[in-house]
């Protein structure tokens, strides 16, 4: 099987997960998002920050697309989302590539 075959079928099985995902994964958070809340709540995090002596800033840069979604657009949103993140990495990907294939 040639390079371009394998591509092919990355992508389209890329794409095949980032349309299903958004109605496949669980609406609850799970790992370190869950174990976050259960430990830490917004009062103890603002108590905490105090304590210390800094403040919450928040983000340094905003997200284009918070918690993988797009705002008022459910789960096409999701859907957009995930389908412009992997183009996103598709295209950094074959760049590296091509620029180490350039180099050798």
């Amino acid at each position: 099987m040639d390079n371009k075959k394998i591509l092919l079928y990355g992508l389209v099985i890329s794409l095949i997960i980032g349309v299903l995902a958004p109605f496949l994964a669980c609406p609850n958070p799970d790992g370190l998002e869950s174990t976050a809340e259960k430990i830490i709540n917004e009062k103890t995090l603002h108590h905490n920050l105090q304590q210390i002596g800094l403040e919450e800033e928040g983000t340094v840069v905003p997200s284009p697309m918070p918690d993988y979604s797009i705002e008022g657009m459910g789960k096409v949103g999701e859907v957009i989302a995930m389908i412009v993140g992997i183009i996103i990495i598709l295209a950094v990907a074959y760049g590296i590539t091509v620029a180490i294939a350039k180099k050798n």
